[in-house]
C-alpha cells in the first residue's frame, strides 16, 4: 500500500483527531473513508450530469421514446 504524507489546516487537523478519538478509529482510518465518500460522490455528480445532457439532447430523447414504445408493445403481448 503507497504512502501519502501531506499537510492539514490546523483547525481541520484537529476536528480530524476529535472526530477519530469519539469514533475509536485512526486517523487515516477516517480519511481513507471520507476520501472513498467523496469520490463516489464525484463519481455520481458526474453522472447526474451526464443524464442532464441526455436530457436535452432531441435524438437521445427520440430514442428513448421509441425504446419505451418497443418495450410496450412487448409488454402487450
Amino acid at each position: 500500500m503507497p504512502t501519502f504524507t501531506s499537510t492539514l489546516p490546523d483547525q481541520l487537523f484537529k476536528q480530524l483527531t476529535e472526530k477519530a478519538k469519539a469514533l475509536s478509529v485512526p486517523k487515516n482510518r477516517l480519511i481513507e473513508t471520507a476520501l472513498r465518500l467523496y469520490l463516489e460522490h464525484l463519481e455520481k455528480a458526474e453522472y447526474i450530469k451526464s443524464y442532464k445532457m441526455a436530457s436535452a439532447d432531441k435524438d437521445t430523447l427520440l430514442i428513448a421514446e421509441e425504446g419505451m414504445e418497443d418495450y410496450f408493445r412487448q409488454l402487450e403481448k
